[in-house]
């Protein structure tokens, strides 16, 4: 018997692998559009620990942007930085995505920013 693939991926990651990934919980502080990109936007958040900015390719999926602000929502915080069109990136924004819609994940309660997620 072999073993079904993971949707939308290739190869599959051991447990080890996945422990590399530092997911934790931030605050958005700000949210500005990105002076050199029509979908991307650069946020402020607040990881408990410190406070860092992100690129996130969200804009079309996001209304109003302003609305982010004080919300809690999911990063990769030991992501390596990235230039993104002229900005730097320090983490990821994680979203799922379904058919033409994108949705910024999010803890379903209040925790402190910083806090893990596993």
């Amino acid at each position: 018997m072999t073993e079904a693939s993971p949707a939308g991926s290739g190869a599959r990651i051991t447990l080890e692998e996945f422990k590399k990934i530092d997911l934790r919980v931030a605050k958005v502080l700000e949210v500005a559009d990105h002076p050199n990109a029509t979908k991307l936007l650069v946020l402020k958040v607040d990881l408990g620990t410190e406070q860092r900015q992100l690129v996130a390719g969200i804009k079309p999926w996001t209304p109003d942007p302003q609305a982010l602000v004080g919300k809690e929502v999911v990063v990769v915080a030991n992501l390596q930085p990235a230039m993104l069109r002229g900005v730097e990136s320090n983490g990821m924004l994680l979203a799922a995505s379904g058919g033409t819609d994108v949705a910024v994940l999010a803890p379903i309660r209040e925790v402190p920013p910083g806090s893990p997620v596993s």
